[in-house]
């Protein structure tokens, strides 16, 4: 095996480690989404875990449940967008932008 080709196995080494370290970091961040102009919302971690969901007392008078329900769908696929948004952002950092396949 040649010395460059040695480095090059270190170097992916090294930043194999920083990505697991960053799925462990990640991990415990949060967004916050909402939908409804703040009707619902709720809160996501970087696992793609829904932590919270918060129902405003607005739209229980309404008494609508298709417009409950889509505004639930609506912060939840809003925060699980922002969160993969953050994961991205932070393997940006590790990465330095190196496009790679990622899963949690």
């Amino acid at each position: 095996m040649s010395k460059q080709f040695g480095q090059i196995l270190q170097q992916a080494k090294k930043m194999q480690e920083k990505l697991v370290k960053l799925q462990e970091e990640v991990a415990n961040k949060t967004v916050e989404a909402q939908s409804g102009g703040g009707m619902v919302s709720c809160v996501v971690n970087g696992k793609q875990e829904v932590l919270s969901l918060k129902i405003s007392e607005e739209i229980w008078e309404e008494k609508d449940k298709e417009l409950l329900e889509d505004l639930v769908m609506a912060a939840i696929n809003e925060g699980l967008d922002k969160s993969r948004e953050m994961l991205q952002e932070e393997m940006a950092k590790v990465t330095g932008g190196m496009q790679m396949p990622f899963g949690m």
